[in-house]
């Protein structure tokens, strides 16, 4: 059988990495077993979802390296929702209730009360044609439910009806459906809830893998009730655990610090959040990834733990390190360009090979570039002794050309006529030619100088 996974977001603000995980994981099963990755856009919430949100949700992906083989919108699809909605109401599984929130949170309380699960008590099929339109005469819409396959005869007599599931990530899962309320699938407005566009699309897309949150596992029992309900079997299913922040609270759209449209404008690689997003509460070990290929050639979701894994941005950053310090100068000689680095200058791609080990994310570079090219720093000033001890250093520059030797030769002959030694010796130098404490060897630094340069950063 191939496999046909999707993601599937709502286009209500921007995804952050705790989405992106879920979206990877999918993308990463199809890759190791040469399937199909469909985006599907669950935007039935028309108020909040957003076309700009959806195109950036796909700029998104595209940039981490996730590229769908189809796209799909699921309010392109009402009339499938709509057909499945008749066919369930035809059949008696999903039926109309009156209950206002009051009253449904009050007989929640009264089975608490009693010691009772505070599950719905299917009162509306108790309901007369006349009291029902009584409730409609009043003004009432009704909201619709669908009705459980936990019962042998009699609906108001349930018995443990149990699903069970081999979860792709969690391995062998059992759900009873008796222990459930009918969920809800149509609003008093009519509009669907999550679950009856999920499981018609799902069925009419072809998908046969359906990875997401563990924050779903309780639901995938009347899920899959659901898929037989219309005649289908369900998916295999799998629940990865989810990514929380440092003190443990969930991510959200609403906290935009970790999406990955901040993320990508804050300079990371996208394989330093891929490698995260994928490896953090495995039982891998968290290292950058060189592509989505490689990772994929080792992903088992199984890998997974079954507790929530916290997200720490420092993590990120040393990821990113890691990246950076190894990336060619052809790779980045756009993003360079982009942040005013001179790459048609002959001493560009020696420069990047000099400074990359010293930034943090690539743009970086723009400060040393200015620094090399233009002048110090000010981030350090050289004062007292260490301001006389520098003028008469530059006074012992080496005659011709500046090269891989000079700056050994400069330091030597300073050392003999200064007696200075170690950090005493080069730092007041290094500020001198940077305006920094600390940044590439001085020694690579001095070449793409070039003697006159040098000589004009005399303090």
């Amino acid at each position: 059988m191939s496999v046909t996974v999707r993601f599937a977001p709502s286009p209500t603000g921007n995804i952050h990495i705790g989405n992106v995980r879920t979206a990877l994981f999918n993308w990463l099963y199809a890759l190791k077993h040469g399937g199909s990755f469909i985006l599907r856009f669950d935007d039935t919430d028309v108020a909040r979802s957003k076309q700009e949100y959806a195109d950036q949700i796909a700029a998104d992906l595209d940039w981490l390296g996730v590229r769908p083989h189809r796209v799909e919108y699921q309010s392109k699809r009402g009339a499938a929702h709509d057909a499945a909605a008749e066919k369930l109401k035809q059949s008696g599984l999903l039926y109309p209730c009156y209950e206002t929130a009051e009253e449904l949170e009050r007989r929640r309380k009264i089975r608490l009360s009693r010691r009772l699960p505070p599950v719905y008590g299917r009162e509306a099929l108790k309901l007369a044609d006349e009291e029902k339109t009584a409730f409609e005469a009043e003004g009432r819409k009704p909201h619709w439910r669908f009705l459980l396959p936990n019962f042998a005869n009699d609906p108001f007599e349930t018995q443990r009806t149990e699903i069970h599931w081999d979860d792709v990530v969690r391995g062998p899962q059992t759900v009873d459906l008796a222990s459930m309320s009918d969920p809800v699938l149509v609003r008093e407005d009519g509009s669907y809830l999550y679950t009856l566009p999920s499981v018609v699309d799902d069925i009419d897309l072809g998908v046969t893998h359906v990875i997401r949150g563990d924050d779903h596992v309780t639901n995938t029992g009347a899920q899959i009730a659901l898929f037989r309900a219309l005649g289908s079997e369900a998916p295999a299913f799998g629940h990865h655990n989810l990514l929380t922040t440092t003190t443990g609270e969930g991510l959200s759209k609403r906290s935009g610090a970790l999406s990955i449209k901040a993320l990508r404008e804050a300079g990371y690689e996208s394989m330093a959040v891929v490698s995260l997003a994928v490896l953090i509460g495995t039982s891998e070990a968290v290292a950058a990834a060189p592509s989505l290929e490689v990772m994929a050639e080792s992903f088992d979701p199984s890998s997974s733990s079954k507790s929530a894994a916290k997200f720490d941005p420092a993590e990120l950053d040393v990821l990113n390190r890691q990246i950076v310090h190894q990336l060619p100068f052809e790779t980045v000689a756009a993003r360079l360009a982009a942040v005013g680095v001179d790459t048609g200058d002959p001493r560009a791609e020696g420069f990047w090979t000099v400074i990359r080990a010293n930034v943090e994310k690539v743009e970086d570079a723009a400060d040393w570039w200015a620094i090399v090219t233009q002048a110090p720093a000010t981030d350090a000033v050289l004062e007292g002794d260490d301001l006389a001890y520098a003028r008469e250093a530059f006074d012992l520059l080496p005659d011709g050309e500046v090269g891989e030797a000079t700056w050994g030769e400069w330091t030597s002959a300073v050392k003999s006529a200064t007696g200075r030694k170690g950090r005493a010796l080069f730092m007041p130098l290094r500020i001198a030619l940077t305006g920094r404490s600390s940044g590439p060897e001085i020694a690579d630094l001095l070449p793409l100088l070039g003697r006159e340069e040098i000589l004009g950063r005399r303090p």
